[in-house]
């Protein structure tokens, strides 16, 4: 089938109308789990349908089965809205259908994103030569940082872990706060660094990571050491001291991994300067300024920032 204009005027028509009460309709859904199964589900049909009614069908279900994340009344988990231009945005890229993972596959896409990095590194103070990748949220960032850290501190000490595995290899001692997001536990566990032998430090009542007793646990060990902080506690959005962390873990060799979920961009934006002086080996993942600690990342920090309000 073609994808006509009634079809696209129908789209546009329910995503309107479901906006434009977004400030008043109950924030929580208000169908169940069993009533959206009985409206949408059933035994798999042996035909199609009319486009047109499946999108009407998916928006009347819509209505009353999401969470009015977007509305002014939404006090739930640390999750931003996304402004008109950029749900517009998104429709395109749905409409482009892009298989993104290399330049020849899209263009479009890998310079869009190389583009958005610049102007993130720009907007933080970054160092230019600085890579920066895109991911689906806060796990993956995570993963994908204590992955760097993994691969760098191996290397450092002589094992190839891309080639030969972890069977042998030198142990990484890795560091936490005990506050620290669930997503920083989990991908530890992911990349076979044991959740079991995760060094703990007892945090204060606003959940920042002590420095006193960070600094016992850095000089008690010996060896490859990934230090995990985290700019924004998800329930209280406080920060752990890195200035008086990062001197720590340089002192040890570690490598310092900071999960700033919340409030990342304010910290860099605001000129700390500790980047550059107080660490070598750094990891800064997840970055948002909306408070959002499982998606969007970077895209909040693009999405607020072109906002004129």
């Amino acid at each position: 089938m073609t994808f006509d204009d009634r079809l696209g005027r129908r789209v546009v028509e329910h995503a309107c109308t479901y906006l434009d009460g977004i400030g008043e309709r109950p924030v929580r859904a208000t169908l169940s789990g069993d009533e959206l199964r009985a409206r949408l589900g059933g035994s798999l049909p042996a035909g199609g349908d009319d486009p047109v009614e499946i999108i009407d069908a998916l928006a009347a279900a819509g209505l009353r089965g999401t969470v009015a994340w977007q509305g002014p009344r939404y006090f739930g988990f640390v999750t931003g809205g996304s402004l008109p231009v950029a749900t517009a945005a998104d429709w395109l890229v749905a409409a482009w259908d892009q298989n993104a993972q290399m330049f020849a596959m899209s263009p479009m896409a890998a310079t869009v994103e190389q583009i958005a990095a610049g102007w993130l590194k720009e907007l933080l103070g970054l160092p230019e030569h600085w890579s920066a990748g895109f991911v689906t949220g806060a796990q993956m960032a995570n993963f994908t940082g204590l992955a760097a850290a993994r691969h760098r501190l191996l290397e450092q000490a002589g094992w190839d872990v891309e080639r030969d595995g972890l069977f042998g290899a030198p142990p990484i001692e890795a560091i936490v706060g005990e506050e620290a997001h669930r997503t920083v536990f989990t991908a530890l566990r992911m990349l076979g660094l044991g959740a079991g032998r995760v060094v703990r430090v007892e945090a204060d009542g606003q959940g920042r990571m002590r420095v006193d007793r960070l600094e016992a646990a850095v000089r008690g060990g010996t060896g490859p050491c990934i230090v995990c902080a985290q700019i924004g506690n998800v329930n209280t959005g406080a920060a752990d001291a890195i200035a008086d962390i990062a001197p720590l873990a340089r002192r040890r060799g570690a490598w310092l991994h900071i999960d700033a979920v919340q409030e990342g961009g304010t910290c860099w934006a605001g000129g700390t300067g500790w980047h550059g002086q107080a660490a070598r080996r750094i990891s800064i993942c997840n970055w948002s300024t909306n408070n959002d600690d499982i998606d969007r990342s970077a895209e909040a920090i693009l999405t607020v920032c072109a906002d004129p309000t």
